[in-house]
């Protein structure tokens, strides 16, 4: 059920769309899970705001992007899930080798406009599958950069509407980790690059997209990496030698190609997916003494 201007079942009224048991598994990497309470598309940054502001503060909100690092558990996500449409996608060029991402454009996207303008240092983006509000949250990496190298400053809307821009310094950045509030969203973030030749920049953009495609299972139904590296190791390695490579739980697989991807290999449920992830866990503790941490988050209901 889409609505563009009345208030609904104690849903404000927003010039976007807010749909009733809205699905997640049409777009989440994994195509598994449960659907959201309500999903919320706004419309831009002014219909968010005001949305947010006139949503009861009891309501729980979730962002979400393209999905490439989440689980969504079978039973759905209680609350508001919004997702950023196109238009908070737009990429710009600034003065000064920086570059100006709305919250729903990819990484590829900002990569290729900075490479065409001649500004280096974001090609690593070219090898994370999300979007920029997802790298902005959670501090995504590839390549031995991650988002708290380039990022300026980030445009928020918090969860009671206020719209506010923060420096990077504020966002308490550690590996994989940001100190955003919840429910905060992020619809804009300015990175800063330097001066680069373009046909050079290009061509690490290609070694990335040819290192990903020969080591990384990118045609599965996967949520990229699963565990976060420990210091001074891999999380990959760990998981190939407590012997869980292609470790399989019904549908749910360790990848062969990539230890630490999981995949849905057709029919797997999300419950399915996170066990064989526990599973693993437990393995590599029993084999290394080693707690491998979760990187992809697991939002909603346990079914």
């Amino acid at each position: 059920m889409s609505q563009a201007v009345q208030a609904l079942d104690g849903i404000p009224a927003l010039a976007g769309s807010a749909e009733a048991g809205g699905s997640l598994a049409d777009f989440i990497w994994f195509r598994t899970g449960g659907p959201a309470e309500w999903l919320v598309r706004p419309k831009d940054v002014a219909d968010l705001s005001g949305f947010l502001a006139a949503l009861d503060p009891a309501m729980p909100v979730l962002p979400v992007g393209v999905g490439s690092n989440l689980i969504v558990r079978d039973g759905g996500v209680p609350g508001v899930v919004v997702r950023l449409p196109k238009s908070f996608a737009k990429v710009s060029i600034e003065p000064g080798n920086r570059v100006r991402a709305g919250g729903a454009a990819m990484g590829i996207t900002v990569a290729s406009a900075s490479r065409d303008a001649g500004i280096a240092g974001l090609e690593f983006l070219r090898g994370i599958p999300g979007t920029v509000g997802g790298a902005v949250r959670m501090n995504a990496g590839a390549y031995g950069r991650e988002a708290s190298d380039i990022l300026i400053e980030t445009t928020l809307v918090l969860r009671d509407g206020t719209v506010e821009t923060w420096p990077a310094a504020r966002l308490g950045y550690t590996y994989r980790h940001s100190e955003l509030p919840e429910g905060a969203i992020v619809v804009e973030a300015l990175f800063e690059g330097v001066p680069g030749d373009p046909a050079a920049i290009g061509a690490e953009m290609d070694r990335i997209a040819a290192e990903r495609e020969a080591s990384q299972p990118l045609r599965s139904r996967t949520g990229g990496s699963t565990f976060k590296n420990p210091p001074g190791d891999k999380a990959w390695r760990l998981v190939d030698e407590a012997g869980c490579r292609g470790l399989q739980i019904g549908d749910a697989q360790v990848s062969e190609k990539h230890c630490n991807f999981l995949l849905n290999l057709g029919s797997a449920r999300s419950a399915e997916i996170e066990e064989l992830g526990e599973e693993v866990r437990r393995r590599v503790k029993e084999r290394s003494g080693i707690t491998l941490e979760w990187e992809i988050q697991r939002i909603g209901v346990v079914k």
